[in-house]
């Protein structure tokens, strides 16, 4: 049976760390790892997760101690796990059979070639106050065409990451993006699609927390392009903001209970 190493960064949010570690425990995929790498919190997350790892049915690796942000807690979170497959998660499942749907797809090979995939990923929606308010239907695509997975959704074998390396912990709130970029722009890691909702993101991560966190992200999102010498980049820029516009629009369709 396949490892999944779920690995949970966080910093003084313990009433979300909570729905997270519920939604983790309701599943019904019997071979998962979690690994929580906290801040140094202040505020009794500390006290959550401590219970959680005496109590959980499953195996919790954890440390508490300060980090120079959200990356690089996300880099030691990585360094503490030892799944076959990583996903990094700090929301919430949508369904109980979420990690047995994606482990049943990432095992297999693209029906083109017969190569196995290296990674799944899926849709997911933004939730506030019970509400979709982002609708995050991914499809398929490349980066040229502004597409991009959902990163809440990425569930990736631990050789694309012993390949390709970690996350680039002098960006704020897109290293995220840029590790995409990094590992998708030449079209070797193949990436198997589920159309479904899995994850439920809560709003105001740290790439959609208001106006501010938004414009910082096309800010360093463009960065990343460059950095990766992806050609073209303005134009991609803009694509990318016309798919999220059309995800509020998709995400009024979409209702989620809490």
């Amino acid at each position: 049976m396949v490892k999944v190493s779920l690995i949970l960064t966080t910093y003084n949010c313990a009433d979300n760390l909570k729905r997270t570690l519920k939604s983790i425990e309701e599943q019904d995929y019997p071979d998962i790892e979690v690994v929580i790498k906290d801040g140094g919190s202040t505020d009794g997350t500390v006290d959550v997760i401590r219970d959680y790892a005496e109590h959980s049915r499953y195996p919790v690796q954890w440390v508490s101690e300060k980090d120079e942000g959200i990356y690089d807690a996300m880099n030691t979170g990585y360094s503490l796990s030892t799944g076959e497959v990583v996903a990094f998660f700090n929301d919430r499942f949508y369904r109980k059979d979420a990690v047995s749907r994606i482990v049943s797809v990432i095992k297999g090979a693209d029906p083109a070639d017969g190569k196995m995939y290296d990674g799944v990923h899926s849709d997911l929606i933004y939730a506030e106050n019970g509400k979709a308010v982002r609708y995050w239907k991914m499809g398929e695509g490349t980066i040229q065409q502004g597409w991009m997975p959902a990163h809440p959704t990425l569930f990736l074998w631990r050789r694309v990451y012993e390949k390709y390396g970690l996350y680039d912990s002098s960006y704020r709130c897109s290293a995220d993006y840029e590790f995409m970029v990094r590992i998708l722009k030449d079209g070797v890691v193949r990436l198997a699609y589920i159309p479904e909702i899995l994850v439920e993101m809560y709003y105001g991560g740290t790439s959609s927390g208001g106006i501010g966190n938004y414009l910082l992200s096309l800010k360093e999102a463009h960065r990343a392009l460059r950095q990766n010498r992806v050609k073209w980049s303005v134009l991609i820029d803009i694509k990318r903001s016309l798919r999220v516009l059309g995800q509020f629009r998709l995400a009024r369709k979409v209702e989620t209970d809490e």
